[in-house]
């Protein structure tokens, strides 16, 4: 059963899925419905709304304490390529309306590392599970945020491509089993 909660302080949120920002005032009745990606996503009276980590304190959550819990991230062999360890991050960011990161989603078309004058650009392309998303930037600036804290990446460009469409195919099978589809 999810628990009620009601906000300590006025906070910034993201409208899903339209992506407009907006206040949740202070006071405001909330349920957790994902905790995924170190963002929160809340089902509010108008509808769900993300809240991201650094404002945790709103929903009664300690940062610090859930800055200092495992995040998973780091289950790569000490030799693993720098490339495995950005498909790695893209595999911590997640859907604010579905619990399956984006790489398992079938998202991430394409990811590529550049190198030019000592410095490397990791070139990711991925699309939506609706054209019409407004969440599209913010999930593309979670996915360039995650590959950003990689030692040995200087830049990355996360694009949103159309062609081809996505559709259910594309999910893997992990990500098939996490929906309950298989």
């Amino acid at each position: 059963m999810q628990t009620e909660i009601i906000t300590n302080r006025e906070v910034n949120a993201v409208q899903i899925p339209s992506g407009d920002p907006f206040l949740l005032p202070a006071g405001t009745a909330v349920i957790i419905t994902q905790t995924l990606g170190g963002s929160y996503t809340v089902a509010t009276q108008s509808g769900l709304a993300r809240i991201s980590s650094e404002d945790a304190d709103a929903l009664g959550i300690d940062p610090l304490a859930e800055a200092s819990a495992p995040a998973g991230t780091d289950d790569l062999p000490d030799d693993a390529s720098l490339e495995d360890r950005v498909w790695n991050q893209l595999k911590q960011v997640f859907d604010p309306e579905i619990p399956v990161d984006i790489v398992n989603l079938g998202l991430v078309y394409d990811c590529s590392l550049e190198e030019d004058e000592g410095k490397t650009t990791a070139n990711i392309k991925m699309t939506l599970t609706a054209p019409g998303c407004g969440m599209g930037p913010v999930i593309a600036a979670d996915a360039q945020a995650r590959i950003m804290t990689l030692g040995g990446i200087d830049d990355a460009h996360v694009d949103l491509v159309w062609d081809p469409a996505w559709n259910q195919d594309m999910i893997s099978e992990e990500g098939r089993m996490k929906l309950g589809m298989v």
